[in-house]
C-alpha cells in the first residue's frame, strides 16, 4: 500500500477545502446584509408571529425590507452566498416544507402592503406585502370588488399565487386567471415585470408555482366597479345535530350553486365548554333573506337546530373566520380535493374529529364548496395551476389538528391522516390532487403540479439553475 507524505495529506486537505464555499455564519449574514440594504430596511432576529409552530421556518436573519431594491439586494446576496431564504408576508403557510438551516434568511415583506386602483375601478396593484386585511378595505373605499381568499390574515398574493379560492371565484375564476402582471424578483437579483408578452414562460410558471421561481414585489389584477349593493352579501350560519352529518352531506353534494354562491361545512368548537358542532354556512353575493333561504333551501329543509344570517357589507364577509387567523399553537393540517361528499362516511369523520377535539377544542374539519363554471371555461394551459382543481374537484376538504401540547404530535398526525385517506379517490391519499396552499407537505409532486410538472421542472432549470426558491413545495 502506498502512504502519502504528511505535505501530499496538507496539499490534498489544501485543495479539497478551497473547493468546499465558506457559508457565513448568521452574524456575519445580519452584518453583510445590514451594510447593503437602505437604512429604511432593518435587520434583525425577532421572528414574526406564524399562524402554526408545526415545522415553523426558524431563520438567523430577518430582514424587514421596505422597498424594492432591498428585496433584489437580499436575494442577490443570498443566492451568491448559497444562504437559504424565505420571503413572508402572512406567515399562514402551514407546510411542511420549510428548511432554512442554520443561517438562513427570511425577507419580510410586510412593509410592501400598498393597494391601489386605476381610475375605472378595473385594475387593483397589490404590494407583495399586503395581507387580505389591507386589500379589502382599499377595494372597498375605490368602490370595487377584487377576488381574495376568505382570512383576512392571509397574505393576498402567496394565496392568488397558489391557485385563489374566494367568494367571488364563481364569478371570475380563480386568482390565478386574474393576475395581468407581475413584479417579481429572480434568483440574480433581476427585477422583471411578467405578463403574457413580457416573459410568457415564467408568467405562465408563476401563477401556480410561484414561489419557486421568484418573489413577487407587486401583481397588477383585475377588480370588478361595484355599487355599495354590489358589496353586500347574505351569509348564513346552521347548525345541526350531528346524527344529520349524512344527510347534510348528501345535501351539499347535491346543492345546484349560483356563480355568487359558496357553501361551507364545517366541524368546529362551538365556544360553549369545547363542545364540538356541525356547521354549514353559506355567502350570496347581493342576497336578501328571501333570495338566500330559496338558494339554500334543500340545507333548510333538513332541520337545523338553530339558524341565523346577515346582510353583510363586503369589509364584513370574512369577520366569521378570524378565529382561524389565531397565530400559534400546533397545526399540522392535511388536505385533500375530493370529488364527492362520500356521505356515509362523515359518520365515520365525526367520530375520528370528536376524538381527538377533546384534546385539541380548537381543531377543525372544513370542506369549501365553490361554483366552479368560470373557473372551468379558462384552458388548463393557461396557468401552472393543476388542471384537476380545475376538472376534477368538486370541493377542497381540510382537516386541521390544533393543540398546544407538543406531546400530541403522533396523535394529530394519525388523526390528519386518517380523515385524508378518507376523502381521497387516488389510491395513494399523497398522490391524490392537493391545493398547494392547503397541503401537508407529504403529497407528490405530481399531486401538488398535476400535468404542469413536468414544463415547470424544464423551467426551473431555466430560471433558478442553482436552486434558491426551494422552500415551498420544491420543484425538483
Amino acid at each position: 500500500m502506498r502512504v502519502l507524505s504528511f505535505i501530499q495529506l496538507l496539499a490534498t486537505a489544501v485543495t479539497v477545502t478551497a473547493l468546499v464555499p465558506r457559508i457565513p455564519t448568521p452574524g456575519v449574514v445580519a452584518n453583510d446584509l445590514k451594510s447593503l440594504v437602505s437604512t429604511a430596511s432593518s435587520v434583525s432576529v425577532d421572528l414574526p408571529a406564524r399562524w402554526s409552530d408545526y415545522n415553523l421556518p426558524l431563520p438567523s436573519v430577518v430582514v424587514n425590507v421596505a422597498s424594492e431594491n432591498d428585496v433584489a439586494i437580499v436575494i442577490k446576496y443570498c443566492t451568491k452566498q448559497g444562504i437559504k431564504f424565505l420571503a413572508q408576508n402572512g406567515g399562514r403557510g402551514w407546510g411542511k416544507t420549510f428548511n432554512l438551516g442554520s443561517n438562513g434568511v427570511l425577507i419580510n415583506l410586510a412593509a410592501l402592503n400598498k393597494v391601489t386602483f386605476s381610475a375605472n375601478k378595473t385594475q387593483a396593484t397589490i404590494g407583495g406585502g399586503a395581507i387580505i386585511g389591507d386589500v379589502i378595505p382599499a377595494a372597498n373605499a375605490a368602490g370595487a370588488l377584487v377576488v381574495t381568499g376568505n382570512c383576512n390574515c392571509l397574505g393576498a398574493l402567496g394565496a392568488m399565487l397558489g391557485a385563489g379560492y374566494g367568494n367571488l371565484m364563481g364569478e371570475v375564476g380563480f386568482g390565478v386567471d386574474n393576475i395581468i402582471s407581475l413584479r417579481v424578483v429572480i434568483a440574480s437579483g433581476e427585477v422583471i415585470t411578467v405578463s403574457k408578452t413580457s416573459y410568457p414562460d415564467l408568467f405562465w410558471a408563476m401563477r401556480g408555482a410561484g414561489p419557486n421561481f421568484g418573489v413577487v414585489i407587486s401583481a397588477t389584477v383585475k377588480s370588478m366597479p361595484a355599487t355599495a349593493e354590489d358589496r353586500t352579501a347574505w351569509i348564513n350560519n346552521l347548525y345541526f345535530a350531528p346524527e344529520k352529518l349524512p344527510q347534510v352531506a348528501q345535501a351539499i353534494q347535491d346543492l345546484p350553486l349560483l356563480p355568487h354562491q359558496r357553501i361551507y361545512l364545517v366541524l368546529t368548537n362551538s365556544g360553549n365548554n369545547n363542545e364540538p358542532v356541525v356547521l354549514v354556512t353559506g355567502y350570496l353575493r347581493k342576497g336578501t333573506e328571501q333570495t338566500g333561504r330559496a338558494a339554500f333551501a334543500p340545507i333548510y329543509a333538513l332541520g337545523p337546530s338553530s339558524e341565523s344570517s346577515t346582510i353583510a357589507d363586503y369589509e364584513e364577509w370574512n369577520v366569521s373566520n378570524d378565529g382561524f387567523c389565531t397565530s400559534g399553537g400546533q397545526k399540522p393540517a392535511y388536505s385533500t380535493t375530493i370529488n364527492n361528499m362520500q356521505a356515509q362516511k362523515w359518520p365515520e369523520i365525526w367520530n375520528l374529529y370528536t376524538a381527538f377535539q377533546k384534546k385539541g377544542p380548537n381543531s377543525a374539519v372544513l370542506i369549501e364548496r365553490y361554483n366552479l363554471t368560470k373557473a372551468q371555461s379558462v384552458p388548463d394551459s393557461s396557468a401552472a395551476l393543476s388542471g384537476a382543481l380545475r376538472r376534477q374537484a368538486f370541493a377542497q376538504a381540510i382537516v386541521i389538528p390544533w393543540y398546544d401540547d407538543v406531546t400530541l404530535e403522533a396523535e394529530a398526525l394519525t388523526f390528519g391522516q386518517k380523515v385524508r385517506d378518507i376523502w381521497s379517490f387516488s389510491t395513494t391519499p399523497t398522490d391524490n390532487p392537493t391545493y398547494i396552499n392547503f397541503a401537508h407537505g407529504d403529497e407528490s409532486l405530481s399531486a401538488i403540479y398535476g400535468s404542469s410538472l413536468p414544463r415547470l421542472q424544464t423551467l426551473k432549470k431555466t430560471w433558478d439553475p442553482r436552486g434558491a426558491f426551494t422552500q415551498w413545495f420544491p420543484i425538483k
